[in-house]
This record gives structure tokens, sequence and C-alpha cells, in this order.
């Protein structure tokens, strides 16, 4: 793995684990839709487009 991947994987973990401790609700579902879609990015192998997706998962849980 390169270390942009490995960065990318680490953050999934993190924004991933967040998201299951967040309290159920409308922000929680809109952090979820947020990590799916960096799931899908991160399976095309497109790094920016899942960093941003994450990011925006982070944000709505914060």
């Amino acid at each position: 793995m390169t270390p942009e991947q490995t960065n990318v994987a680490e953050k999934m973990t993190s924004v991933k684990a967040a998201c299951d401790k967040a309290p159920a609700g409308p922000r929680k579902d809109r952090a979820l839709e947020h990590y799916q879609a960096a799931e899908k990015a991160h399976e095309a192998n497109n790094y920016d487009e899942t960093d941003r997706e994450l990011n925006a998962a982070a944000e709505e849980i914060i």
C-alpha cells in the first residue's frame, strides 16, 4: 500500500468508529451516507473523493 492508501484506510476506520458511536438521528444518517459514498470512491481508487466524503462524514458527527 502506498502512504496515501494507508492514510485513507486509517481515516476510514476512524470515521466509521465515530459514526458507529454517534447518537441516532439525522446527522448520523447523513454521516453514514457520506461514509458509504467514501467506500464506493475507495473501491474505485478515487482517493481524493474518498477523502472529501470522509471529511463530510466527520463534519456531520462533530
